[in-house]
């Protein structure tokens, strides 16, 4: 049975018995909510966790497996991206909101205002107040089904008294995975304001045919001189609750910083967590291939029913990650669309809103999950509009 097979023979009853949060909400609804997937664990890293677990390794991290996943991964990033990395500047940490929480204290100005492109994944405007920093929102500029970075906005962004720039690459929610011309823009107007990009690169592994990611910090020694990247097998394996992500230091000044922190920025860093993420690195892309071929034709077909189904809803086809963005503000759904399917559909959205203040009208469909699932999904919600 090939993947495509058996993933299409994935029932929602399957999905709401492995107790994951966004199939655990009610039994009525359909999860499209939470950025996971619904295809299972590579054999390769089930097969891994299972010896760990055999062999008690559930003491402080083991610094061999520290050293195991630094070695894959630097090794990942040159074989896959052409970026040459020492196994030394991989650090580890808990999850990207940590790595980014740390970029925001030790790698921006005191007090500095962060400026976080929109629309966004929703922590990266929630994180910074949260540790008293003000955020400055720049929405993304929309032409001709093309979404870009508003350089005048971040420029202006700068001038207003921000430091650090947010970049998501490939970019969540909106699809987008970056040319060399644009991050070379981006470098150039950050050095240029004295300004720190964090990098946050999780969705690098989920791009599609006719697009390449390019780390951030590869593109020239100006762009690797003011990045901190953050990166993590969680979302191309399907693996958030194993707690692993790694921070990628590319300048000497910010290798002094971590020699310091690294220590303790690692707290929190799960056993199992690292054995997975190295083994997907190292062993995890031939099944990682069969995913990201089930979506592509998740995402095509996604254009087909929001076309047939959703009349005045404006949808893009993705270069990256399995975030659909949908635009209801031409549709009889205008306000509030993840609240009106959530109650009408039993389909659970994100708001649009909680992406960025100026993205009411939108709402972000995670298409990680069986064909027939996002099929079912996408009835309700036509009927749903049919309704009013």
């Amino acid at each position: 049975m090939t993947f495509i097979e058996k993933t299409d023979r994935i029932t929602i009853d399957d999905l709401r018995r492995t107790g994951a949060t966004k199939w655990a909400v009610q039994d009525d609804l359909i999860g499209a909510f939470v950025a996971e997937m619904d295809f299972g664990i590579a054999p390769v890293i089930t097969k891994a966790l299972h010896e760990i677990v055999d062999q008690g390794a559930f003491g402080y991290l083991p610094t061999r497996f520290t050293a195991e996943l630094r070695a894959a991964t630097a090794q990942m990033l040159q074989s896959r991206h052409g970026w040459t990395v020492e196994p030394a500047d991989v650090r580890v940490v808990p999850d990207v909101i940590k790595a980014l929480e740390l970029a925001i204290e030790h790698h921006s100005r005191a007090g500095s205002k962060i400026i976080v492109p929109t629309p966004s994944y929703m922590p990266f405007l929630s994180i910074p107040p949260m540790m008293g920093r003000e955020v400055i929102e720049v929405p993304m500029r929309y032409e001709d089904g093309h979404y870009a970075l508003d350089m005048a906005g971040i420029q202006e962004a700068f001038d207003q008294g921000g430091n650090l720039l947010i970049l998501c690459n490939p970019y969540n929610p909106v699809g987008r995975v970056f040319s060399r011309a644009e991050l070379e823009a981006v470098a150039e107007l950050v050095e240029r304001n004295g300004g720190r990009v964090f990098s946050d690169e999780i969705w690098a592994p989920l791009t599609y045919a006719g697009n390449r990611h390019l780390p951030y910090a590869s593109v020239n020694e100006v762009a690797a001189g003011h990045a901190i990247t953050a990166l993590s097998a969680s979302k191309a394996w399907n693996l958030p609750g194993l707690k692993c992500a790694q921070v990628i230091t590319s300048n000497d000044a910010d290798r002094a910083i971590w020699n310091k922190i690294g220590f303790f920025a690692a707290h929190g860093t799960a056993n199992l967590g690292v054995v997975a993420n190295a083994v997907a690195y190292r062993e995890g892309f031939p099944w990682l291939e069969d995913v990201v071929a089930y979506l592509d034709r998740n995402r095509r077909a996604m254009a087909d029913l929001v076309h047939d189904l959703l009349p005045g809803v404006r949808y893009h086809i993705p270069e990256g990650t399995y975030v659909g963005w949908l635009d209801f503000r031409g549709s009889a759904v205008a306000d509030n669309p993840g609240a009106f399917f959530k109650e009408k559909a039993g389909v659970y959205l994100t708001e649009g809103v909680t992406c960025g203040k100026d993205f009411a009208g939108f709402a972000r469909f995670i298409f990680a999950t069986p064909l027939p699932i996002m099929q079912e999904a996408m009835d309700r919600m036509s009927k749903a509009m049919k309704a009013l």
